[in-house]
């Protein structure tokens, strides 16, 4: 039986998979590496770190009883977007990666969009520069770095540095190269217009390909190392959010993901190109041919709750703070969060931006605010939802860690006042990486043929009429917050 490996590089561990041709799991396995933190609202990780994690996982996958290496037909790789990894002339990195949460290139971002100009950056890019992106990463280590920017050979995204470590290939393909503000994403391939506006080189960067295509096949070294069969495919793979989507099955237009991840990302399929492009929304190219997405990005929604989690009730499980939750009424008695604790970038670009709770008093309890911080993620996500309005949803499915809890889920389906389904697979993008591989290696057509036949929608929320009325009404008073607060953000920001 043909076997395929999805491998999704993520901001807090590695996991990998493999699916056989029916598309049940065979086998997975996980490895975690640490989020360095060398400054306040900096972030970054060390490439090598992700290298040895992942031949860990490959490892395990080939060790167990259930897989054959000889059946391995193809690898699909997914990963974090945006991070950004210089190498040398020797493919080795000059410094650690730049994440995508990182929030040092403001400066950059300003210095782009003053020397592009807004309107054409968005009608080339598809998207305004924001702080998380590759290329103000690359004008800032310019600038701060110039021992290192002066060795730069290659500047490659996260999962493809793992690519580069297989095949020896310095590739990308559209979904995650949409992410770093030098496609041009209409046309699927680099903006000769913005690597010059910038002075980027363009033979640092690695050809682009479309997601299921075949970019290399791996050494033969890894065979002797860790059992990887030489030769192996390994296709374009996705974007962490593009290769969810397809592990989801959301790979034709109109239908919608929401992401509870460690951020919240509401991502919809379209099938054409955007005619007005919304500034504070992505418009990336998708991970299925003649396809795009619009998405929307909130980069603390899971990891709120997570960090209530640790200061609130450390020893006690997600499970016992949520239950408390559900007893709490919607609305959470007048208390109010914003989930801006690493800045905001859908609909607020702004790094300075702070998490919030608004309307504290002596009665509110460790469950009205844990309630809280789960309804201000949901009116985070409902800020990119409202914005797609030039699509007719279908459709919404939910994936991530969140998407585990029906509480959460049901939050969810009343805020949006849609319903809210699961699917049969929680791989998510290490999921869509391996449809990507099962497609790339011809074992299937189309990436439509496999999700149609491996995926299928399980449970569904509807909404509850009387909770989506009174989350209409704190909704108003959500969006309001920003603008109320921003100056003060701003302020608080020179004491940090």
């Amino acid at each position: 039986m043909s076997l395929f490996i999805g491998i999704d590089l993520g901001t807090s561990s590695v996991k990998s998979i493999v699916v056989d041709e029916t598309g049940s799991i065979c086998a997975n396995s996980s490895r975690e590496y640490p989020l360095l933190n060398p400054q306040p609202l900096w972030y970054e990780q060390d490439p090598e770190i992700w290298w040895k994690k992942t031949k860990e996982t490959i490892q395990e996958l080939i060790q167990h009883p259930e897989v054959d290496a000889s059946d391995i037909k193809g690898i699909g790789l997914s990963g974090q977007m945006h991070g950004t990894v210089f190498l040398d002339k020797n493919g080795k990195p000059l410094y650690n990666a730049i994440l995508w949460c990182d929030q040092r290139t403001e400066q950059e971002c300003e210095y782009i969009e003053q020397k592009v100009g807004i309107q054409s950056l968005v009608e080339e890019s598809g998207n305004r520069a924001l702080t998380g992106f590759s290329a103000p990463k690359i004008l800032w280590v310019k600038q701060n770095k110039p021992e290192i920017y002066e060795k730069v050979d290659k500047v490659l995204l996260p999962k493809d540095y793992i690519r580069y470590r297989l095949t020896g290939e310095f590739a990308t393909e559209v979904s995650d190269a949409s992410g770093t503000l030098l496609l041009q994403v209409k046309k699927r391939n680099w903006s000769n217009h913005l690597l010059e506006s910038l002075n980027i080189p363009r033979e640092w960067l690695p050809n682009v390909y479309e997601s299921q295509e075949v970019t290399g096949y791996t050494l033969s070294y890894l065979q002797k190392e860790i059992g990887l069969p030489a030769g192996t495919p390994v296709v374009g793979g996705g974007g962490d959010q593009a290769a969810g989507a397809v592990g989801s099955g959301v790979v034709e237009g109109g239908i919608a993901t929401v992401a509870l991840g460690t951020s919240g990302v509401v991502f919809v399929a379209r099938d054409d190109t955007l005619k007005t492009f919304q500034h504070t929304l992505h418009f990336f190219c998708h991970a299925v041919p003649d396809q795009w997405h619009t998405m929307g990005v909130m980069l603390s929604a899971a990891a709120s709750l997570k960090w209530w989690k640790e200061i609130s009730a450390n020893q006690e499980s997600y499970e016992t703070i949520l239950q408390e939750a559900d007893h709490v009424r919607a609305g959470s008695e007048g208390l109010l969060f914003l989930p801006y604790l690493v800045g905001e970038r859908t609909p607020h670009p702004d790094p300075q931006a702070k998490g919030q709770l608004v309307g504290l008093t002596l009665a509110h309890q460790r469950a009205h605010i844990t309630r809280a911080i789960l309804e201000g993620v949901g009116f985070g996500l409902n800020d990119s939802l409202q914005m797609m309005n030039d699509v007719e949803i279908k459709e919404i499915r939910v994936t991530g860690g969140g998407s585990k809890n029906k509480i959460w889920r049901q939050i969810l389906a009343d805020i949006f006042n849609k319903p809210i389904a699961t699917v049969n697979t929680n791989e998510g993008p290490a999921y869509g990486a391996a449809v990507l591989a099962a497609v790339g290696s011809g074992g299937f057509a189309s990436v439509k043929q496999v999700t149609d036949q491996w995926i299928q929608t399980l449970e569904c929320h509807e909404p509850i009429q009387t909770h989506h009325q009174v989350y209409s009404e704190i909704y108003q008073i959500y969006k309001e917050q920003y603008s109320l607060l921003k100056h003060t953000f701003h302020q608080l920001d020179a004491f940090r």
